[in-house]
Formats: C-alpha cells, structure tokens, sequence
C-alpha cells in the first residue's frame, strides 16, 4: 500500500444560499490522502501500471469508508467526484494513474450505487494549491443541479515528492436549483441524447 503521510477531512454546510434560507441546508464533504509519490526519484517510468495496480485498491479501501462516514452513509451521497494533485517533482500522468483506474474508482463507485463516471480534475502543483473536486449526480449527468464543485487546501501538501487523492460527495444539488436540466434543452434544440438532430 503507498505510505500515507495524512488523511484530511473536509466538510461544509450552506445554510442561507443567495440570501434565501437552504432548507434542507447544502452540505458537501471531501478526503484526501496524502501519499508519497511511489515513483518519486525514479526519472521517467514507462511502466506506470504495475504500481497502480497495487496500490490504488488499497487507497480506495481506506479513503471510501472515511468518506462514507463523514456523509453520513452512502444512501446520503447523491453527487461525487474525484481529484489528484502530484507534487513538482512529478508528473500529471502520476497524478492522474492513480484515480483514472477502476481498481480505485469502482470502490467508490459501487459502494454509493453509482453509474455515472466520477468527475475529475488532476494538475501538477506545490502546497497549499486549491484542492477542486468537480462532482455530478451519481445517477444522471443531465441533472444540473448537481453540478458542483467542492474547494479547499492543504497548508503543507503535496510536497514535491507527494501526490494529494481527493474525493468528494454533495447530500444534495445545490438549493434553488433553478436552470433546469440538460433534458429541457434537448428537447428545445430538438436532439437526442447523443446529440443527433431529431426529426420534426
């Protein structure tokens, strides 16, 4: 399993969302783990996959119920996503190895239900950088009002020979949803879910 320096939790409740009162408040919740690079010092590694597949089972092991937990169980979670920031001395590519595999995306993916893919970001950067997990309902990605992104930072991560993996979860789209949903423009423009021109 990659030596994990920290776990980091993070949550937030909206209670008043445009001056209006949120009822029920807007909660979203975030983990990261802060694990060193497990190719660090290395120099250019051409085979990324034999570390990934033994280690990002085990992170989904330990991040996925920490998560849980701080949502309040599974059945709470509607919207999730999933992030990855490598310290400067490595590459994207790691960053992006270790949560673009469904050995870690699937721990996460089956214990809500899920059938949507996980929302992504993933970037090289220094300590303290945003930590921007962009989510969508775990259902259907036409729903709009799970468009969401859940933001924040970690004083002393990743350090250069580091990679910060995040995933977050929203209990809800957000409150006075109001734009509609992607369904209400297809059926305007008049095409199908592929985006092909329906007949008149």
């Amino acid at each position: 399993m990659l030596e994990i320096r920290k776990l980091v939790d993070f949550r937030e409740e909206v209670l008043i969302e445009g001056g209006k009162v949120a009822d029920p408040s807007w909660t979203m919740c975030a983990v990261a783990a802060v694990v060193r690079n497990p190719w660090a010092g290395e120099g250019f590694v051409e085979d990324l996959r034999t570390k990934i597949l033994a280690n990002a089972s085990g992170l989904g092991d330990v991040m996925v119920p920490r998560l849980l937990d701080l949502a309040g169980g599974a059945d709470r979670i509607e919207g999730y996503g999933k992030a990855a920031i490598v310290g400067v001395n490595g590459e994207v590519e790691h960053a992006s190895g270790m949560i673009h595999t469904l050995r870690f995306g699937n721990k996460y993916r089956e214990a809500v239900g899920g059938t949507t893919f996980l929302a992504f970001t993933n970037k090289r950067a220094g300590p303290g950088t945003a930590i921007t997990i962009p989510m969508m309902h775990k259902h259907d990605e036409g729903f709009r009002s799970h468009y969401l992104t859940i933001e924040f930072h970690i004083v002393d991560a990743p350090g250069a020979d580091e990679i910060v993996i995040a995933i977050g979860a929203a209990l809800s789209g957000r409150p006075h949803h109001r734009i509609g949903n992607r369904y209400m423009d297809m059926e305007e423009l008049g095409v199908d879910q592929t985006g092909a021109n329906l007949e008149k």
